[in-house]
C-alpha cells in the first residue's frame, strides 16, 4: 500500500495526522449540552416562577429542540441589549429569546426556520385618550428595549425612545407615567393581563402583519441548524409544540 509522502513525512517527524474539526453539532453533542442564551425576565416566553426557576414557552421548546438532538439544555441568561452579542462571544451556540427575523440580522447570522409569530401592540394606560393609532406615537415616549424590532417600530413612528430592560419594566414605565405607551408583543400583553387583569393598561392598535421569530445562531454551522429544524418539525409534528403552545396561549402561534 502506498501513501502520500506528507502523511509519511508526518509518520518520520513523529507528528499526529490532523483530524478532521467537528462541526458545531459534534461539538454539542460531545458537549453533551445545547447552550441556550435568554433573557430570563420576558414573560411568557423566558421567565423565573414564584420558586425561581427559569419557565416559559421558549425555555420549554429550547429544551425540546436539545432533547430531539439528544442533548441538555443548558440556559445562559443575560439583558436583551447583549444576548446577540453573546453569540459572537461564544458564551452559547443559540438565542432562543423571541428574536424576530429580520434582514438586519440575517445579513450576520442565521436563523432556524420561523417557530412562533406574534404581532406588534400599541399599549398605553386605560386614562390614555391621546394615543389610538401607531401614528398617535409621534412625539410621545415609548419606553422599549433600544435594540429590538419594536423599539424601531416606535421610531419610525416619532416616538421618543425611553429605555428599559424589557417588557415588564416597559409596562411598569407606562402604568407609572413616565411613558406614554409601549409597543410590545401581543401574546407577552395577553399572558400580562391574564395574570393582572386590574392591571390599568390596554391595547389600543395591533399590526396587521405578523413578525416572526427563529432561532439564531452563528453562520458557518449549516449542520446544527439543519439539526435544529429537523427538531423544530419533530416536535410539531408529534404534538410537543402544540401542548406547549396550548399551555402559554391556549392556541397554536405557529402562523
Amino acid at each position: 500500500m502506498k501513501f502520500p509522502k506528507v502523511l509519511l513525512a508526518l509518520g518520520v517527524l513523529g507528528l499526529a495526522t490532523p483530524a478532521f474539526a467537528q462541526t458545531a453539532l459534534d461539538q454539542v453533542k460531545t458537549a453533551g449540552v445545547l447552550k441556550i442564551g435568554t433573557e430570563g425576565t420576558y414573560a411568557p416566553f423566558t421567565f423565573h416562577d414564584d420558586t425561581g426557576a427559569l419557565v416559559g414557552f421558549d425555555v420549554e421548546i429550547g429544551r425540546a429542540i436539545a432533547e430531539h438532538i439528544g442533548v441538555e439544555a443548558e440556559f445562559v441568561e443575560g439583558p436583551w441589549d447583549g444576548l446577540i452579542a453573546g453569540i459572537d462571544a461564544n458564551r452559547y451556540d443559540v438565542v432562543i429569546n423571541q428574536v424576530g427575523i429580520n434582514e438586519e440580522r440575517q445579513a450576520k447570522y442565521d436563523f432556524s426556520e420561523p417557530y412562533i409569530a406574534s404581532k406588534a401592540a400599541l399599549i398605553v394606560a386605560e386614562a390614555n385618550a391621546d394615543i389610538t393609532s401607531f401614528e398617535g406615537l409621534a412625539g410621545k415616549k415609548s419606553a422599549q428595549t433600544l435594540t429590538s424590532n419594536f423599539g424601531k417600530l416606535a421610531e419610525e413612528y416619532g416616538a421618543e425612545l425611553v429605555g428599559t430592560d424589557g417588557f415588564d419594566q416597559s409596562i411598569a414605565l407606562v402604568i407609572q407615567g413616565r411613558a406614554d405607551a409601549t409597543i410590545n408583543d401581543s401574546l407577552s400583553f395577553f399572558d400580562f393581563k391574564t395574570q393582572q387583569p386590574d392591571a390599568p393598561v390596554k391595547v389600543v392598535a395591533t399590526a396587521e402583519d405578523a413578525d416572526f421569530s427563529g432561532v439564531i445562531l452563528a453562520k458557518g454551522k449549516p449542520e446544527l441548524l439543519a439539526a435544529i429544524n429537523e427538531a423544530l418539525e419533530a416536535i410539531k409534528a408529534d404534538g410537543t409544540y402544540a401542548a406547549i403552545s396550548e399551555k402559554y396561549f391556549g392556541e397554536d402561534v405557529s402562523q
